[in-house]
């Protein structure tokens, strides 16, 4: 009886220590895809900024409680990455299968990422083709219906993405309004200012608007630091469904 009391003793001194079981992070079962779609600079000359921001998203999404297991990246030449695993084509069927079979897997929520060129007609640059407003909205309805979304959306006049995209369960978060361009693509340019912002933020923000906010004071600073204008206004749309849910929905790596 002694030694059963003492094994007993033992086992609970090792549960106190080892503490209650890990809880599920708010997003492990979210599907996550990022997509670069161009690989030139307003300038024509090739430029890596929009696959640097790809691959480099997914590393900070995975660290703020995404599952690499549910994301997917998409670049117009996924050849070139070789040691990038499972880099997919940026075609648009391509995209909408993945979504859609991802989203059967992680059925929580859906985060949508692209970083582009963009018009004020409401479309973004996917290589040599173009990727309507219509044509995303259309693609998140099919894969995620009516679960929790985020949709970012890092181009020119990508404010121009929000009416399509507005649903309650969404928050949409552009890097510019409807009639601004953005700025940093160049070919010297690491990220565009927006996505650097995302990064540069998203550490230390607790939850997608606090996110979104921070991003939209970052490019601000960092525009007027730099002496560009008009100032782009990045635009955060938050559905009536989605404002109540999302603050409760936090980032591993915050504070």
């Amino acid at each position: 009886m002694r030694g059963l009391n003492a094994l007993l003793l033992a086992v609970a001194a090792a549960l106190t220590i080892a503490g209650p079981p890990a809880r599920a992070g708010a997003f492990s079962n979210w599907v996550a895809i990022f997509v670069a779609g161009d690989d030139h600079a307003h300038s024509g000359a090739r430029s890596e900024v929009f696959d640097n921001a790809r691959r480099d998203l997914a590393l900070a999404f995975a660290k703020a409680g995404f599952s690499p297991a549910h994301m997917a990246q998409f670049s117009v030449h996924p050849e070139d990455y070789p040691t990038q695993q499972g880099v997919l084509p940026a075609i648009p069927g391509v995209m909408a299968d993945t979504l859609t079979r991802l989203a059967a897997q992680a059925t929580d929520g859906c985060l949508v990422y692209i970083t582009s060129h963009g018009g004020p007609d409401g479309m973004i640059v996917l290589g040599p083709n173009v990727f309507t407003s219509a044509g995303v909205a259309g693609m998140i309805d099919d894969a995620c219906g009516q679960r929790p979304t985020v949709v970012v959306v890092s181009a020119c006049f990508s404010g121009a993405f929000i009416p399509p995209l507005s649903s309650p369960n969404r928050l949409v978060l552009t890097a510019a309004r409807p009639d601004r361009t953005s700025f940093g693509c160049s070919e010297s340019d690491r990220y565009t200012y927006f996505d650097s912002c995302v990064l540069d933020e998203l550490p230390t923000a607790h939850d997608f608007p606090a996110l979104g906010r921070a991003v939209q004071a970052c490019v601000a600073k960092r525009e007027q630091d730099n002496g560009v204008s008009p100032p782009s206004e990045p635009q955060l749309w938050i559905g009536p469904a989605a404002a109540p849910d999302m603050p409760l929905r936090s980032f591993a790596s915050s504070p």
